[in-house]
């Protein structure tokens, strides 16, 4: 996995490849939901190559991506989900914060860090 467009920063993105194989991305933005921008940061645009789906792939990049957000000192992140995904990521220790929101079918999750939160 490498991390790209970010020398520590938010926004930043990471590439999971095997040598010169594409195999999937996702990316750390500050905000997704511009009506919430007391949310932040957010996981964003997560895709596994097609070929490459359910071996892993999407939950290690969601892991890293996780992992450098609360290196950055977050203690929560976020993401948008559609309802068919939902299963997916609270597989991967996301909780729904608010169900149907911003819109019918659409999801906002939530991850904690585990540290401190008040």
């Amino acid at each position: 996995m490498q991390q790209s467009l970010g020398a520590g920063d938010i926004p930043t993105s990471f590439v999971a490849h095997d040598g010169e194989q594409f195999l999937g991305t996702v990316s750390l933005i500050v905000c997704d939901e511009e009506a919430r921008p007391q949310y932040t940061p957010w996981i964003a645009a997560l895709w596994v190559e097609p070929e490459h789906r359910r071996g892993g792939i999407g939950a290690s990049l969601v892991d890293r991506a996780a992992e450098f957000a609360f290196g950055t000192g977050a203690s929560r992140i976020y993401l948008l989900s559609r309802e068919r995904r939902r299963a997916y990521y609270e597989g991967l220790g996301w909780t729904v914060l608010e169900a149907d929101a911003p819109e019918p079918g659409l999801h906002i999750l939530v991850r904690d860090s585990g540290k401190g939160l008040a």
